[in-house]
């Protein structure tokens, strides 16, 4: 018995040593000549063993591999384009094993009350344990584990701990790293809308469209419309100094007071580090 099964293992890896030989004069000298060869030989084609000429080469992830999360911005519905999927709810930050993400919920500006959407989000990469938790038990999906594992570097302070412009990523790119796992969800939610969306659509009496691979990636209609078009072309037949002032979206603005052109207004992240270090230095 034990005969047999050393001889069957050896077997496996005397074919695939041999294979390797058959494999190189099958392509003559030009394994490594065409890019695509090197797709042939991550697929169900490929023969032997083979050396991966890394950085230039990389195998493709499993499409339910987990890394460092990142969070789900809107780009498929132009009225919500760029708004996070995130409800700083917390439910991330609560389950997370190593305790790793910190969530700073936003604020209306003028009322001072709490509205659904993060002000800052932070994820320490350095303790992340790629455990995909935070994505699990996310209500919204807001949360999803990314395929981008080449976060070395040599600042291990401030570089490894990722803010909400790093973190945050298009529907698209998700759709586009896992589209079987994305087409999952969206069957489950109801619509690739966004679950907020679908709730409100079902109480104005709509009805979502069921989600395909044929609707994976709706195809919207031109943002600049003829109305737009000709103030645009104006401007930008104008002289220089006559250079229109910059009108923002009437949603934008709403509730807010008029700024001057050059005046920002920016999130602390430093400060907003050193308070979170001191709360976990006073528990």
């Amino acid at each position: 018995m034990f005969g047999q099964g050393i001889a069957k293992g050896l077997w496996v890896t005397f074919r695939h040593f041999f294979n390797t030989y058959v494999d190189d004069i099958r392509y003559a000298g030009r394994k490594y000549l065409r890019q695509d060869n090197f797709s042939v030989r991550q697929g169900l084609q490929t023969q032997g063993a083979y050396t991966v000429q890394y950085p230039d080469e990389k195998l493709a992830v499993p499409e339910r591999f987990r890394f460092v999360p990142f969070l789900v911005t809107e780009d498929q519905d132009p009225a919500r384009m760029g708004e996070d999927w995130c409800t700083s709810c917390g439910i991330c930050a609560k389950v997370c094993p190593p305790q790793c993400i910190w969530i700073v919920r936003g604020s209306d500006p003028v009322t001072k009350r709490p509205v659904p959407q993060p002000e800052a989000f932070f994820i320490d990469i350095d303790i992340c344990m790629n455990c995909g938790f935070c994505a699990e038990f996310c209500p919204f999906d807001a949360i999803k584990m990314d395929h981008d594992y080449e976060l070395a570097s040599y600042d291990r302070t401030m570089h490894h701990i990722h803010d909400k412009e790093h973190l945050s990523k298009p529907l698209s790119y998700w759709k586009n790293i896992a589209p079987t796992t994305a087409l999952e969800e969206a069957i489950d939610r109801g619509g690739w809308e966004h679950t907020d969306v679908l709730k409100t659509m079902k109480k104005a009496g709509q009805t979502a469209t069921p989600p395909t691979k044929e609707n994976m990636y709706p195809q919207h209609a031109p943002v600049l419309t003829e109305a737009v078009a000709e103030p645009v072309a104006e401007a930008v037949a104008a002289p220089v100094e006559a250079a229109p002032a910059k009108v923002e979206h009437p949603k934008a603005t709403q509730g807010t007071e008029a700024k001057p052109t050059g005046e920002k207004k920016k999130f602390d992240k430093q400060a907003m580090l050193e308070k979170i270090r001191q709360r976990k230095t006073d528990k």
